[in-house]
């Protein structure tokens, strides 16, 4: 005959708890969006540093000093790994989930936003 062994409740409810904050955590990020990129294909040097620099790779922020976040946006080398990441388009089209960037600022124009979404769908070339 098996022997039965008690289940600690304490354990038990520790368990469920954690696998259902996992899972809430999980679903509140919103997707981001994609662009219509059709004859337009926006490279890091001429067309997205600019925009970064004036946004968000300003002293205090996202720059090589300060790293906010362990982001750094001053080089290509730096962005082009982060641009890869759902965090960087979600901050920037302000969805549900992700921190509005730029933080200190107003949501950017809808042309910045596409531009940094197709430079991101095209593969963040340099």
């Amino acid at each position: 005959m098996l022997k039965q062994v008690p289940i600690p409740i304490k354990s038990t409810l520790v368990v469920l708890m954690t696998a259902l904050i996992l899972v809430l955590a999980s679903c509140g990020k919103e997707d981001v969006d994609t662009e219509d990129c059709a004859g337009t294909a926006p490279t890091y040097t001429s067309d997205i540093k600019p925009i970064l620099d004036a946004s968000c790779a300003k002293s205090g922020c996202h720059d090589p000093i300060t790293k906010q976040n362990g982001y750094d946006f001053s080089t290509y080398a730096t962005a082009e790994p982060i641009s890869q990441m759902d965090v960087f388009l979600g901050a920037v089209q302000h969805k549900d989930g992700y921190a509005p960037m730029p933080h200190d600022g107003p949501k950017l124009s809808s042309d910045k936003i596409k531009q940094l979404t197709c430079w991101v769908q095209n593969g963040s070339p340099q």
